[in-house]
């Protein structure tokens, strides 16, 4: 009744709203795309180039993400190719990687301003790829007006590290700290009923707790203070400091400041975070010496990802074998869903058409996901055994997040990959009931009738929930847990009361899972895909990454961007639309609350977020 009423709601404003939004867009878009017709017409050039000397622009803006999600097909052209705010981390992998080999790329710069989220682990991927392509020989620079903790690790796997000198170096350590609901809505009179097997599966801890239980306290310290020294040492071995010193710098801040007058740049360069200070115009001059300028303007000779993608994909040649990389980002859940989340149905019809693909000789599942529903994860790891059993080997590639439903899917590949930071694990099983019983009682609302059987209407949230329904759900919660162990089990070659041991809902860094036998080796998805291509007795192949079914008009939307992009074409970006915008902070709550469907009302779900 709940879902059916927000689904109501939301489904009219959404209709409203994106009517009113198509009209104004697609006025603009028609104009737009006669305007890069007329512009690709007139100025095309059958060989695009890049000058000899230039340097790759590396300049996130926004998340750095596993697979871009559109809100609509046009926000395709709106955005030049992909999402504003979104950067699809093996995009960024094999631009670096490419331009390490490429004579015409001499140096790569790197500016972290717009940069605003990505994961430790998938920083740790970029980074490590920017350290490769240093190893060979080209400088790497870069330059932030301030540096917050993620940018900074990034940038730090540069030569020469920049910083505004109005600007600052915030190294906080890391934290997570939740609300809990339990007096509120005690105040308001609803039981939460929560059914669940392994102490550390916090998930519900919300609803039934007033603070952190001792297990999710203690378990959460052990992730914090094993991503924070993976973090300090990597910067540290950058910056040639002690560990010591960086953990030094963090926790005395203050004093830093005090004794630098409050300037944050100087105290960053005091304690050797940065290598230069430089303004706007300077950091230009500095390119300038570096890299050259650009004949016909002047600017630094510089070309950014997307363009230098364009072109360097145009020229790569087609090896015939492949290898598929399917993207699993977001909540799992029962049915049809499009990007953005793994809808089980979906999914399954993914891996099958990889399965049966003669072209594609090996699957890489990569995983962001903190899980979700139990019936979807188990259609989803179905379908990737039956492809090993198809004789296509099947690796699992663990991004930020693969935990509880996550983790199970990923039993179904031949190995399983983690990068160090990694949150996965999380191997337990849950149920919640919302009982409202007690409030429609204060409004003078009484509910009443018959029924057949004792368990009849027993999941009536306007009821009380009987012991004996209470029971019955915890029984089969039990035994959901009894099978996770199992899957686990014969995945991993462990017996059901060993991989108890690491079970119980707790959650591991990649580093500690693969120690546990949990994960069979660490590293990125690069080293995934050669795994599974080494797997399936490649040597030359090429890399598809299919996704949900995308309507005409995104196909021929997606070619023209390109096209634009491989000619150096900027499509001017357009904002999305403020009414859009406010209708998604509204619906967000709701939407998580929607996707919620498993028809045994069962849920492997992770209470975690990448740090």
């Amino acid at each position: 009744m709940i879902r059916g009423l927000f689904r109501f709601i939301f489904a009219t404003l959404r209709l409203f709203v994106r009517t009113l939004d198509f009209v104004v867009r697609g006025l603009f878009y028609a104009l737009l795309v006669f305007a890069v017709g007329m512009v690709v017409a007139f100025f095309f050039r059958p060989e695009p180039e890049i000058p000899a000397g230039s340097a790759l622009l590396l300049r996130p803006g926004g998340a750095i993400v596993e697979q871009a999600v559109f809100d609509q097909p046009l926000d395709l052209l709106a955005s030049g190719g992909t999402p504003a705010g979104q950067n699809v981390l093996a995009d960024l992998l094999e631009a670096v990687r490419l331009a390490k080999d490429d004579a015409r790329i001499s140096a790569l710069v790197i500016e972290t301003d717009p940069l605003l989220a990505g994961g430790f682990s998938k920083l740790g991927e970029l980074r490590a790829a920017i350290l490769d392509f240093k190893a060979s020989g080209k400088p790497v620079l870069a330059r932030g007006e301030r540096f917050t903790q993620g940018q900074y690790y990034l940038a730090t796997a540069a030569d020469e590290v920049h910083l505004s000198p109005d600007g600052f170096v915030l190294l906080t350590g890391l934290s997570r700290y939740g609300a809990y609901f339990k007096d509120a809505l005690d105040k308001l009179g609803m039981k939460m009923h929560v059914f669940r097997v392994g102490e550390y599966k916090s998930f519900s801890e919300p609803f039934t707790r007033n603070d952190m239980s001792d297990e999710d306290r203690a378990a959460s310290r052990d992730l914090l203070d094993g991503v924070w020294a993976m973090l300090r040492d990597d910067i540290a071995a950058a910056r040639k400091l002690a560990p010591e010193a960086i953990d030094a710098h963090v926790n005395n801040y203050r004093d830093a400041l005090a004794a630098t007058g409050g300037d944050g740049a100087l105290a960053a360069r005091n304690a050797g975070l940065v290598d230069h200070f430089s303004t706007r115009d300077e950091w230009r001059a500095r390119l300038l010496e570096r890299v050259g300028t650009k004949s016909h303007n002047g600017d630094p000779r510089v070309v950014d990802v997307d363009h230098y993608l364009a072109v360097a994909r145009s020229k790569q040649p087609q090896h015939g074998e492949q290898v598929a990389v399917l993207v699993a980002q977001g909540a799992i859940v029962d049915g049809s869903e499009p990007a953005g989340a793994v809808g089980g149905d979906t999914f399954a019809e993914l891996i099958r058409a990889v399965r049966e693909d003669d072209q594609i000789r090996a699957l890489v599942l990569r995983i962001d996901s903190p899980g979700g529903s139990a019936s979807a994860s188990e259609v989803i790891r179905r379908e990737l055994e039956l492809t090993r059993k198809a004789g296509k080997p099947v690796i699992a590639s663990m991004s930020s997040v693969a935990a509880s439903g996550g983790y199970w899917i990923a039993s179904g590949a031949d190995e399983i990959w983690a990068a160090p930071a990694t949150l996965t694990g999380s191997i337990g099983i849950f149920a919640m009931f919302p009982e409202f019983s007690e409030p429609l009682q204060r409004l003078g609302i009484h509910i009443d009738g018959v029924a057949t059987a004792p368990l009849a209407g027993a999941l009536d949230p306007r009821r009380p929930l009987s012991p004996a329904a209470a029971e019955a759900m915890q029984l089969s919660i039990e035994h959901g847990y009894r099978r996770f162990l199992d899957v686990v089990g014969k995945a991993r070659d462990m017996k059901p009361a060993e991989v108890d041991t690491v079970a119980r809902g707790r959650v591991w860094l990649g580093s500690a899972a693969r120690e546990l036998g949990l994960v069979d080796q660490t590293g990125g998805l690069e080293a995934a895909v050669a795994a599974a291509a080494k797997r399936a007795g490649l040597e030359n192949y090429d890399v598809v990454r299919p996704e949900p079914g995308q309507s005409l008009q995104e196909r021929l939307l997606r070619k023209l961007t390109g096209f634009a992009g491989q000619f150096g074409v900027e499509l001017p970006q357009l904002a999305p639309s403020p009414l859009l915008r406010l209708l998604a902070e509204v619906e967000a709550p709701a939407a998580a609350l929607l996707q919620w469907n498993d028809p045994q009302h069962q849920y492997m779900h992770c209470l975690c977020e990448a740090p």
